[in-house]
């Protein structure tokens, strides 16, 4: 299994950035997909997970109303869309997959390399 995440960068403060995960060597269509983030010195919290049809998007408070996490079974891609970015988004930001059922919490099967979103004030 290998999950791939692109898209990060360096953005000012109100800019939006599109993440995008590609999952390969797992039925896509089975697995919950999720978006984590880590800052340095801190420990890694979740973001944004989907469920397998996309009708159910938790997210976190931090982040609701600004960010979208959508995903594209046929491609085997997931996406969280960032709007109005704000400095303490600032993070490595990793997509992760589980089978089954929904979490919040970083019990995921299969963890991407992560990408580096830093966002200037």
């Amino acid at each position: 299994v290998q999950l791939q995440a692109c898209g990060g960068g360096l953005v000012q403060a109100g800019d939006s950035l599109r993440l995008s995960c590609a999952a390969s060597g797992l039925t896509f269509s089975t697995y919950v997909m999720g978006w984590f983030r880590q800052a340095p010195g801190k420990e890694r919290e979740f973001v944004a997970s989907i469920s397998l049809s996309g009708s159910n998007t938790p997210y976190a408070d931090s982040v609701k109303g600004r960010f979208t996490i959508s995903r594209d079974n046929a491609k085997k891609l997931v996406y969280l869309q960032m709007n109005s970015l704000k400095p303490e988004d600032t993070a490595v930001y990793y997509c992760a997959a589980r089978p089954g059922v929904l979490a919040v919490t970083p019990r995921y099967d299969y963890w991407g390399q992560g990408t580096q979103v830093t966002v200037s004030s």
